[in-house]
């Protein structure tokens, strides 16, 4: 049986260390993780988490593809694939995505996902949310993305913005539905 394959894509929104907490918790697990980083997200990352930040994440990949290369496996229906995050996600590409725009590989890569019923996970990134967002959201969830805000668990009692962003990416790895739950859940006690 072989390992669950799985894509991160990486847009240019503010939140790049929901991206390497994503990249690090899922090859925790026994998936094979395709990476596809925006420039936007290339400068983010640095400018949001270091100068080696980027290294960092592409180190966690086991393919990593140019956002440029359309051509891609990923680009493809017939590549099999357990599903995608997009985290951050922007609303450039999701207006993209929800538009049905494949103007680079992570755009058509989550287009492919939506085509061929797969999860497709959307960590947005903005606010204030504008109208053309709500609208964008509402689309993207009508093609079948789940929409995903980075809201803090806060009944988890977070005590470091490390918990949160690891609890936020722990979360949107379990919307795939491709491994045991990794984000701590609600207790009643």
């Amino acid at each position: 049986m072989t390992s669950p394959r799985v894509i991160l894509g990486v847009a240019g929104a503010s939140g790049a260390a929901l991206a390497l907490s994503v990249a690090r918790q899922l090859r925790q697990t026994d998936v094979t993780l395709d990476l596809v980083v925006s420039r936007a997200a290339e400068r983010t990352l640095q400018e949001e988490c270091g100068p080696n930040a980027k290294e960092a994440l592409f180190s966690l990949a086991t393919t990593l593809h140019s956002i440029d290369n359309i051509g891609a496996t990923i680009a493809s229906g017939s590549s099999p694939v357990a599903g995608m995050i997009v985290a951050p996600c922007s609303m450039r590409s999701l207006a993209a995505i929800a538009n049905g725009l494949d103007d680079n590989l992570l755009t058509r890569a989550a287009g492919v996902q939506l085509k061929e019923r797969r999860r497709l996970v959307l960590i947005t990134r903005e606010a204030p949310l504008t109208l053309a967002h709500l609208r964008n959201m509402r689309s993207a969830t009508e093609l079948g993305a789940i929409i995903f805000p980075p809201a803090p668990a806060f009944y988890l009692k977070p005590q470091s913005l490390d918990e949160v962003i690891d609890q936020i990416a722990a979360r949107s790895i379990d919307l795939l539905g491709i491994s045991r739950p990794m984000a701590k859940s609600w207790s009643d006690s």
